[in-house]
């Protein structure tokens, strides 16, 4: 097992545990040494896995004392706003376009050897695993860190929270991604290509082809979901109806 799959799978046992209310807000998770015995891990593995878990909000690394379960601000989703998945998509596209067009001049060879790694995470996650979500974040965030712009990276971090947060947004990605998984591996590694020739003008492109053909299957998948939940409320109406005409 690679070793950035394998600290993922840590955070999120770490993450479990928090979840399930073992460690509730501003307690402290067990030692470095602890978590490696019980998850059967280098402690590095534990250290990365903490990392991870504090540049997404869930704990606070204090240096000399521990790890800190943060509260988690139970309005904070009320701020993100009220938008469709395609609102979203459309938004990726003029950002995230121009983002990989400046990542193409100032990305480093160990930025592109991260995005080589990503992309075969990818395409090695199960249909059924978060895996596959989590190594589209990484790729998309690790071309906002190589842009050199740490607003880039401020931006690129709350669009994907709208993509994971938003429950209506979360469904259709999700929805889409499950069908749509050859596609995003082979976009993304045309996305690769370009950055690694340093090519922005074949990066935005890219990235453009990319979110274009993505709004094109949440089309589908909307039209899909739409007429399930058409079939759905036809039989309940059926079923009811039928009911009254048999009492009557």
């Amino acid at each position: 097992m690679a070793e950035q799959r394998l600290y993922q799978k840590v955070a999120g046992k770490i993450l479990e545990m928090i979840t399930s209310g073992s460690y509730p807000p501003g307690t402290r998770l067990p030692g470095e040494r602890e978590l490696a015995d019980r998850f059967e891990v280098s402690r590095v593995v534990v250290r990365e896995a903490e990392i991870s878990l504090e540049a997404l909000g869930h704990v606070e690394i204090k240096v000399g004392s521990g790890v800190y379960v943060r509260s988690r601000d139970t309005t904070d989703l009320s701020r993100l706003p009220r938008i469709s998945a395609f609102d979203l998509t459309q938004t990726r596209l003029l950002f995230e376009s121009e983002s990989a067009a400046l990542a193409a001049q100032e990305i480093t060879d160990e930025e592109i050897s991260e995005l080589e790694r990503t992309i075969e995470r990818m395409a090695n996650a199960s249909h059924d695993s978060p895996d596959g979500d989590q190594a589209d974040r990484d790729f998309h965030l690790t071309i906002a860190k190589a842009s050199g712009n740490a607003a880039n990276v401020f931006i690129m971090e709350k669009l994907w929270r709208m993509r994971t947060e938003l429950p209506e947004v979360r469904k259709i990605y999700s929805a889409v991604c499950v069908e749509d998984s050859s596609h995003r591996v082979d976009e993304h590694a045309a996305i690769l290509d370009a950055l690694r020739e340093r090519n922005p003008e074949k990066a935005r492109n890219a990235m453009r082809v990319h979110f274009s053909r993505l709004i094109e299957a949440l089309l589908v998948a909307s039209e899909q979901q739409a007429i399930e939940e058409a079939r759905q409320r036809s039989s309940a109406n059926r079923e009811k109806y039928l009911k009254t005409a048999l009492v009557g």
